[in-house]
């Protein structure tokens, strides 16, 4: 798999209600894979393309956000910050990251007091996100000249290629989903397919999955398809919830996926002899699959996930194949869509 465009998005910032960097590279690398192209009133990316039937679509959604952090005070020459969207504190201090200003960005570090500098009981286990500074290496006086509160930050780790044919960056989550979705939309350039294809990059998904559902009231497809990624098997994280790299997507089996949508991807996995994993979501599937499902009048939903090794942290971890195999279970499923599979969807467990 080539991984260039990947790692663009990796290299990008583009955090949650600040989509606008990796919204622009993802609309150019679209804007010939598909045959309309706009954007939503809160900023989601709608890529269609058209079948040769009429009438049919289906959506495959995979958000373009990304967790990160927001200046929320000026502290002389240091920087205070509130988190956007979910992060892992612990592995917070000592990273690289840079700081988007209107003056331009600026490279920084996270720094964490010394342990005796913290109030009494802080200093055990992680430090809370309150106590810990971003340092630019200016001065005050500069910092209150190009720094404000309100300006993003993003961690500025560059994605590194490792042995075994994994890749490691920043927002992976969801960045590796996009990067499948449009390796299938680059397959059905030469493909035949019946229903029409909404490829949509979401926003606002790590703080609520507010893109996926003003998406699909937007479109109101006829089925959707979440793709996201789900927890990899790594250090302390051994148990049923968790997959191996390299062992194919998962298929989500639960509420939020309909039964019929979860067996069309299961048989249609093992005829392709793609290897999966099934992910039990026995309520909701913290995913955009959980507002697609109850937009309008409700739609037909499955949540496809790609393992990634430490999420929500500067260094995920995913196995390229992986995004291949989801990016061709995808194309798969899209070409095999007939004229009669919407009146074949019924609620049977």
């Amino acid at each position: 798999m080539k991984t260039d465009f990947l790692k663009s998005l990796l290299s990008s910032s583009g955090l949650s209600g600040f989509e606008i960097p990796v919204a622009e590279l993802i609309k150019e690398k679209w804007a010939s894979l598909t045959d309309e192209l706009d954007q939503s009133a809160l900023g989601s990316l709608h890529g269609l393309k058209r079948g040769s039937g009429k009438g049919h679509s289906v959506m495959i959604a995979t958000h373009m956000d990304a967790i990160g952090l927001i200046v929320s005070k000026v502290s002389g020459e240091f920087l205070h910050v509130a988190n956007l969207g979910g992060i892992d504190i612990r592995v917070l201090p000592g990273q690289a990251v840079i700081v988007h200003s209107e003056r331009g960005d600026l490279s920084g570090i996270i720094a964490q007091p010394p342990a005796h500098l913290l109030p009494e009981g802080e200093a055990k286990g992680a430090v809370a996100l309150k106590h810990l500074l971003i340092d630019v290496g200016l001065s005050a006086r500069q910092v209150a000249r190009k720094i404000k509160i309100g300006d993003t930050v993003s961690f500025a780790t560059e994605p590194t290629e490792m042995s075994g044919g994994l890749l490691a960056g920043h927002s992976l989550d969801n960045r590796a989903s996009v990067a499948a979705l449009t390796l299938c939309l680059e397959e059905l350039q030469s493909r035949d397919h019946i229903w029409d294809v909404w490829a949509a990059a979401t926003v606002q998904e790590e703080i609520g999955h507010m893109g996926a559902s003003t998406s699909a009231f937007q479109i109101r497809p006829d089925i959707a398809i979440a793709v996201n990624v789900t927890f990899a098997k790594g250090p302390g994280a051994t148990n049923w919830e968790t997959f191996e790299l390299g062992s194919g997507p998962t298929i989500g089996l639960g509420a939020v996926n309909h039964p019929f949508l979860h067996q069309q991807f299961k048989e249609l996995a093992e005829k392709l002899e793609i290897p999966f994993g099934i992910e039990i979501l026995p309520g909701r599937s913290g995913t955009d699959g959980d507002d697609l499902q109850i937009s309008v009048e409700g739609i037909p939903t499955i949540v496809i996930s790609i393992p990634i090794r430490y999420m929500h942290t500067p260094v995920e971890v995913v196995a390229t194949k992986d995004i291949q195999r989801t990016a061709r279970l995808l194309t798969e499923f899209v070409a095999m869509l007939d004229a009669d599979f919407l009146e074949k969807i019924v609620w049977d467990d």
